[in-house]
């Protein structure tokens, strides 16, 4: 990480007392673990991001396909004879 810096949250008990005991099994402190949860969420969202961006490239790819494929097969001899 390039720098660090200080913040003030309010979290619900149940997730400070999640942050603890994660904290505790891992060795690591509580900053450590809501660290480690905020960059698995960005990791997560660039991913679904991702996703998204390709299945939509697929789409316009397929239409592209399909409006080529018409004008093809209007403009170039027939190869299959």
């Amino acid at each position: 990480m390039a720098g660090t810096a200080k913040i003030t949250i309010s979290l619900p008990k149940e997730l400070i007392s999640l942050a603890d005991r994660l904290a505790e099994e891992k060795k690591i402190s509580r900053s450590k673990v809501v660290s480690e949860c905020l960059s698995r969420f960005a990791r997560q969202e660039w991913q679904a991001r991702m996703e998204q961006g390709y299945l939509a490239m697929a789409e316009e790819h397929q239409e592209f396909a399909e409006l080529t494929a018409e004008v093809a097969s209007e403009s170039l001899p027939d190869w299959e004879n």
